[in-house]
């Protein structure tokens, strides 16, 4: 029996219920062969006068089989350009059937979901929020290969089009129809099928019914196409644009964008072998095969829980205490009270609370203005956070986050002070960014209940939370802080405890590599200039100013007097040296206007003090070499950091490296480079740096074993 049930009704309409082996309808094998069937029939059919696509699932069709798509080998594109030629021949098949196609949209219809959704010629869908429309293809390195590029373009126009081509737009049902997506809604799941029935019943004499516009005569795309002036206009920035925002680090976005053009300017079926071609192309690349891995395989086992203990029930946090009202705490309460959470909000002031409470007015206020959110919503999300500066009031709290300064003995103070206001098994929760967890835990009665919870500022727009437990944190805890990360909306990361854990300590390899390269003489702009190259989302030392020097010197300081860090120990001494010179002149970052830049409003520029003291002419550095400092540090700490077991997981150090402290998308995570750079590469790249620049180039000894069984990073 096929996985596409085929029911032919009395009024001659073929009502096609795609419900596939898994849980999801996706385009692999069996969905070749049953479609195959299927158009096939449908050809060969008598008294055809229409047909539905519905599905058995709760999503209509979740897309392409990604692991399908992986196994996609360079050389391997001949082959795999007929089966995609193929595919699209079946789709030009069923929309070309002089009869009325009506998708019935039940769920999500992503990706290839959708582009089977624009071979119908009428697409009708559920209002509701289960609906999300949309061809996410590019933010997975790939590109729609099933004629999505294509008939988008001839349906909406190249300028419409674009965003969702090229920034992954999803919309939900009602956007999509405002934007041409779906041509109707329904307010019942019940009524769409027959919504689908009654329309071919309605269109049964109309011959433009059973016709794709761009397959009528005299047709031209909405908007005009490429050659229109305005449109021409419009292409002539697009491009530099683009690639002014993906630093020519993606492939995708930019073949898209080719493909687009060409479907606004030569015939369909000939874009459709072109946008054939790309995308058979576009798999073979390490781009692509990057972000398939971390951005759908390995963030969906972080966010399912992959290192989450699997025997502890699921628990809601009700009630969370949070110490300190700046920055960090401030973001917390807003992010819990939008949860739902009841957040008690304490400083040492109640002014200082209160402050800390207007941070999320301001932030409502905004949503309200934009028509994402009513009063009432409002002042319902404000009236859970109650700011205090009494700790009595943190009573029954089951968790409590402490984010204080990054001081030990403070640190420690505050917990001795409010850890008797944890409710029966609360947990301890306590912000840092580098200072270790069993360390801090010392100061706990119940350091089984304590656990790090590394948020990354601004709290309400950061993706990552970092968990870190210490020597004696139990699975429970573990438990608890993870179900909260989801509460609040954030991907939780799970790492075991070090000084800087893996996000800080991996950034800093990045950003005191910058710092070296300036005391070598290199000029700051060519190094800047590289990490946008390298497709980083801000330079290193922009960052730097961004950050400002006095943390750093405060922390490495404490962390000395700690014994956390031995100076006879810095792999960048250079770096350092560096930093303390830059206070000492007062150079102390954006704050004060003066760092590696001068700090303008109209913007920044490179100080000509710092040029002058640290630039020299006579430094000779290849441009590659600056990339390949800046990159292969993070690298190799990241390679540090499993092998040392401060990583639980790959997936992990790839969602956490993307999410938490920018590496760049194409990369797929720094663990995850190493994988189709090639570890033999790469540690033949390691040993030329490590000659020319030093030990801290050298090949972790994990990435050399690797390398010789012939395995990958996994």
């Amino acid at each position: 029996m096929s996985v596409f049930a085929y029911e032919k009704d009395s009024d001659g309409i073929v009502t096609i219920t795609m419900d596939m082996n898994g849980p999801v309808n996706a385009m692999n094998a069996e969905f070749d062969l049953a479609y195959g069937e299927t158009v096939n029939k449908l050809v060969a059919e008598e008294g055809l006068t229409g047909v539905i696509f519905a599905s058995g699932k709760k999503t209509f069709f979740a897309g392409g089989d990604l692991n399908m798509l992986l196994a996609v080998e360079p050389g391997t594109e001949a082959e795999f350009y007929q089966q995609t030629l193929a595919t699209k021949k079946l789709m030009r098949t069923l929309e070309q059937l002089p009869v009325p196609v009506v998708a019935a949209i039940n769920g999500a219809a992503m990706g290839g979901g959708f582009e089977i959704c624009l071979c119908c010629n009428h697409r009708i869908a559920w209002n509701n929020r289960a609906v999300q429309i949309g061809l996410p293809e590019v933010t997975l390195g790939l590109l729609p290969g099933g004629g999505g590029v294509v008939r988008l373009v001839n349906l909406l126009g190249l300028q419409p089009a674009l965003p969702y081509l090229l920034e992954g737009t999803r919309v939900n049902a009602e956007k999509a129809l405002a934007d041409g997506l779906v041509g109707e809604l329904v307010e019942q799941l019940d009524d769409l099928v027959p919504a689908a029935k009654r329309y071919i019943l309605a269109n049964r004499d109309n011959e433009e019914a059973a016709q794709q516009p761009w397959d009528r005569k005299g047709f031209k795309i909405p908007g005009g196409n490429a050659n229109s002036p305005h449109i021409a206009q419009m292409l002539a920035g697009a491009a530099p644009m683009l690639r002014q925002k993906t630093g020519g680090t993606l492939p995708a976005p930019e073949l898209i964008l080719d493909i687009a053009v060409e479907a606004a300017r030569i015939d369909f079926d000939a874009a459709m072998r072109v946008e054939a071609r790309h995308f058979c192309n576009l798999c073979t690349m390490p781009e692509a095969k990057n972000m398939i891995t971390t951005f759908f395989f390995g963030l969906n086992k972080v966010n399912g829980g992959a290192n989450r203990p699997a025997d502890i029930a699921p628990k809601q946090v009700k009630k969370v205490g949070i110490l300190g009202a700046g920055m960090m705490g401030q973001g917390i309460a807003y992010v819990s009270a939008m949860a739902g959470i009841e957040v008690v909000l304490r400083d040492v002031s109640l002014a200082g609370a209160e402050k800390g409470k207007a941070y999320t007015d301001t932030l409502l206020t905004k949503r309200v203005s934009r028509g994402r959110m009513d009063e009432a919503k409002k002042a319902a999300v404000l009236s859970l956070i109650k700011p205090t500066e009494k700790v009595e009031d943190l009573a029954g709290c089951d968790l409590i986050i402490e984010a204080v300064f990054e001081n030990v003995d403070l640190k420690h103070q505050v917990t001795k002070e409010a850890e008797p206001q944890l409710a029966e098994n609360g947990v301890w929760g306590t912000n840092t960014s580098s200072l270790p967890i069993t360390l801090l835990a010392e100061a706990s009665e119940t350091p089984a209940n304590f656990i790090g919870l590394h948020f990354f500022s601004p709290v309400d727009k950061m993706p990552l939370l970092e968990i870190i437990c210490g020597k004696q944190t139990s699975d429970e805890t573990l438990a608890l802080a993870f179900d909260y990360a989801k509460q609040i909306r954030k991907t939780p990361i799970v790492v075991n405890d070090s000084t800087g854990f893996y996000t800080s300590r991996t950034i800093g390899t990045q950003v005191s590599e910058a710092f070296t390269m300036v005391a070598e003489g290199v000029h700051p702009a060519r190094i800047d200039n590289a990490c946008k190259a390298l497709g980083l989302p801000v330079g290193s030392l922009t960052i730097a100013d961004e950050i400002g020097f006095e943390l750093s010197v405060t922390l490495r300081k404490s962390h000395i007097e700690l014994g956390l860090f031995n100076e006879e120990d810095d792999v960048t001494p250079l770096a350092s040296q560096l930093v303390q010179d830059m206070v000492a002149a007062g150079r102390l970052g954006k704050k004060v206007g003066k760092g590696f830049y001068d700090w303008t409003e109209q913007g920044k520029q490179l100080s000509p003090e710092v040029l002058e003291k640290y630039y020299r002419e006579d430094v000779s550095i290849s441009q590659d070499d600056i990339k390949d400092r800046l990159l292969f540090r993070p690298v190799i700490e990241s390679l540090k950091c499993l092998e040392e077991g401060v990583l639980r997981s790959v997936e992990d150090g790839n969602v956490g490296s993307i999410l938490g402290i920018g590496a760049p998308a194409w990369t797929g995570g720094y663990l995850q480079f190493v994988n189709t750079y090639g570890l033999d590469r790469f540690v033949a790249r390691c040993a030329e740096l490590s000659e020319l620049y030093g030990d801290r180039f050298a090949a972790p000894a994990i990435a050399v074993d690797k390398a010789s069984a012939g395995e990958t990073i996994a």
